[in-house]
């Protein structure tokens, strides 16, 4: 089961080369704490998932790269090519109309449909390379502007075009005092449209990476490329296979098997605007978690904690929200690893922000004028509004 791995702007293309690379050296690592033969099958699956392999033995990932202009793929195609044993194959770029770098209305109207036919073939040609299509994994920023409404418009036509298909979109959460001014309004639309048409949304916070990096790691000068490289650490941690216990290493077809959204129930909503996003709570209520345990002594780990009813919203038992995947084979140069992947409520806070700092603008109807002159009308930001007022609402009820 193959993943097309789809990297927009500047953003998904750096990323997405580190979160190859850290597959790639992964799989190659020495086995560690598994055997010959698992080591040999969690290689194999490694390579069929995210990695296609030419005569000569280089292997090519599994991915299209998009961007508005050579420079950033060009150099992500150079650092891939120098290790000399993987790379990418296909990629596109378009010439960026100036002045339009940060309006998500011109990568969803304009870039979108222009450019379309030769995106889609690209990845049409790509999921032929497939023996059996898992999905899609499309990597890409919310906040900047014509990556994330391509973004947004690439991850439509995947949902028209292979419905039966996973479509996971890892998005970078933008940091709370961004440079870009209108990053709250592209966040938005981003958000509401990737909610209509993807079936997973897996969200890094800049702030957090960063404190990663400056607290935990003691880095000085913190740069995109350290960031990147924790977060690649993280994916490729969460996305390796792990071992079946019956010989094999084993995926899903959503590869975390959990619930990833949280539809508005039918009744029960409070009305919008009188929720307590700033409720008091005892635990942060989670719809899923799963639990991925690496290396030494997994199969003796406690994870009880997780099983407790209280972590979980009322009409979820434990048994149906909590799931822990385990393997001997160590991830990297680590002898014991953790990942957790929660569907919660830690979300609420930093979306509500977004949210009301993007309604205070529009408000004022500061910048509109940016968005409507590309097509990108009122009613769609007051639909973004209200669509993504409910999520709020409903992770408030859990």
């Amino acid at each position: 089961m193959s993943i097309v791995t789809v990297q927009l702007g500047q953003c998904g293309n750096q990323i997405g080369f580190e979160v190859f690379d850290a597959l790639f050296n992964d799989s190659h690592c020495p086995r560690g704490l598994c055997s010959k033969r698992e080591n040999e099958a969690y290689q194999a699956s490694c390579k069929e998932r995210f990695f296609s392999e030419e005569e000569n033995g280089v292997l090519v990932a599994r991915a299209v790269l998009v961007d508005m202009e050579p420079k950033v793929i060009n150099q992500t195609l150079s650092k891939a090519a120098h290790s000399g044993l993987w790379k990418y194959g296909q990629h596109s770029c378009f010439c960026q109309k100036q002045g339009s770098g940060n309006n998500w209305a011109y990568g969803y109207s304009v870039h979108g449909p222009r450019h379309e036919e030769s995106i889609m073939n690209l990845i049409r040609k790509e999921v032929e390379k497939c023996d059996s299509l898992s999905g899609f994994f499309i990597i890409m920023s919310m906040a900047g502007g014509t990556g994330s409404g391509l973004g947004a418009f690439v991850t439509q036509n995947l949902q028209d075009q292979y419905s039966s298909a996973l479509k996971m979109n890892q998005i970078i959460w933008p940091y709370g005092n961004g440079e870009v001014i209108v990053q709250n309004y592209n966040s938005i639309l981003t958000l509401s449209h990737l909610y209509r048409s993807s079936d997973a949304l897996l969200v890094h916070e800049n702030d957090a990476v960063h404190k990663i990096c400056a607290k935990l790691m003691n880095i000085k000068q913190i740069s995109f490329c350290d960031i990147n490289q924790v977060l690649a650490h993280q994916l490729g941690s969460v996305f390796q296979p792990t071992y079946s216990g019956e010989g094999s290493f084993h995926y899903r077809r959503n590869p975390l098997g959990i619930d990833w959204q949280v539809r508005p129930p039918l009744s029960g909503l409070p009305p919008l605007g009188n929720m307590s996003v700033n409720k008091e709570t005892r635990f942060n209520t989670s719809i899923a978690n799963l639990v991925i345990l690496r290396g030494k002594d997994v199969h003796s780990a406690d994870v009880g904690a997780f099983k407790d009813p209280a972590l979980y919203t009322s009409w979820l038992e434990p048994v149906h929200a909590f799931s822990v995947w385990k393997t001997q084979r160590a991830f990297r140069k680590y002898e014991k690893s953790a990942a957790l992947v929660s569907n919660s409520q830690s979300l609420v806070k930093p979306l509500d922000m977004i949210v009301g700092k993007a309604w205070n603008m529009f408000a004022s109807r500061a910048y509109l004028h940016q968005y409507t002159k590309f097509g990108i009308e009122e009613e769609d930001f007051l639909d973004s509004f209200m669509l993504l007022e409910q999520v709020i609402a409903s992770y408030c009820n859990l």
